[in-house]
């Protein structure tokens, strides 16, 4: 498949899955609505589509999300097929994506490093 079109259907399961989270139509309890998704990767044949799934809350509430949002993949996979407007709507996986928390850690380490520095001297 053409380079551009896989980058464009990326970003629209990304928007969708998004927008189904965010509007809260994923009714599992374990779901919440402060998860992002932070990057989708569709096979080249566009059968299966990796979603990395990012959150400010807990590794374990996470990774519970993550669980839930995998059990209902099939549930998003057909709310999002109409919008796709593809003859086969790629099968969803669901990943646990850290790296903006790891960020925003390194981030407040750096700035406390830095407040040390300032008051030694």
């Amino acid at each position: 498949m053409n380079e551009l079109r896989l980058k464009k259907v990326e970003s629209l399961i990304r928007e969708l899955v998004s927008t189904l989270i965010i509007n809260d139509q994923v009714k599992d309890p374990r779901v919440s609505t402060l998860l992002s998704i932070t990057k989708a990767e569709a096979a080249k044949d566009i059968s299966t589509c990796r979603l990395y799934v990012s959150s400010i809350e807990s590794d374990k509430s996470l990774e519970e999300s993550v669980k839930a949002l995998n059990h209902a993949a099939g549930f998003i996979q057909k709310a999002i097929s109409p919008r796709l407007r593809m003859r086969v709507t790629p099968r969803l996986k669901f990943y646990v994506d850290r790296s903006l928390k790891d960020g925003f850690e390194i981030n407040q380490k750096i700035d406390e490093m830095q407040n040390r520095k300032d008051q030694q001297e």
